[in-house]
């Protein structure tokens, strides 16, 4: 049976090495209000062309309880820059505010329905989800953009509404499977539905 994560669904747990040395579970965020759960990756251009606009979103919400939960669920023999040793490499270059996990298994992709990269995961204080899909309307190219989705997800949550658009359609490269070419999506993806 194909698992979908639903709106409203619970966070699903997950133990992965991160690139600063230590193994997180999702209990170490029990602290967050917010918890933003975002599949990523070292070499694709709409993660590349958006990662300042998730930047600036997570150092946005920091003081509000917010924390960012980076995962790479790439394969490193489908895309070798895609590997764990690449991604230690870019979070010292760069430097960005979330913990950046790597999931080699593939099994957490698979447990979120993660698609493409980015997808963004919003959870609330109970970890349920609020909010997922893309982060902004034009990820290559955020000088054409014209929405901030994740931004105006947790801006609304904060602010005690609810989520006025709490589901999109990620806009990203396919996640990339192992054994598989980059078109592929898994079975247990196919039932993901977005507006």
């Amino acid at each position: 049976m194909a698992f979908t994560l639903d709106l409203g669904a619970k966070a699903p747990d997950f133990t992965l090495p991160a690139t600063d040395g230590k193994t997180y579970n999702l209990s170490d965020f029990d602290d967050a209000d917010v918890l933003v759960v975002f599949f990523t990756c070292n070499h694709c251009p709409y993660v590349l062309g958006s990662d300042e606009v998730t930047r600036q979103t997570a150092l946005t919400y920091a003081d509000q309880g917010v924390k960012f939960v980076a995962i790479n669920s790439n394969s490193k023999n489908t895309y070798p820059d895609d590997d764990f040793d690449h991604m230690v490499a870019r979070m010292a270059e760069h430097k960005f505010p979330w913990i950046y996990l790597y999931d080699e298994s593939q099994e957490i992709a698979l447990a979120y329905g993660a698609l493409r990269t980015p997808h963004f995961y919003v959870f609330d204080r109970d970890r349920k989800l609020i909010y997922t899909g893309r982060g902004v309307d034009s990820p290559k190219d955020v000088s054409k953009m014209t929405v901030n989705d994740l931004d105006r997800a947790l801006a609304e949550h904060l602010a005690g509404e609810p989520v006025s658009v709490p589901l999109t359609n990620p806009i990203g490269c396919n996640v990339k499977w192992e054994g598989k070419d980059a078109h592929w999506i898994p079975a247990e993806a196919c039932d993901l539905v977005f507006n």
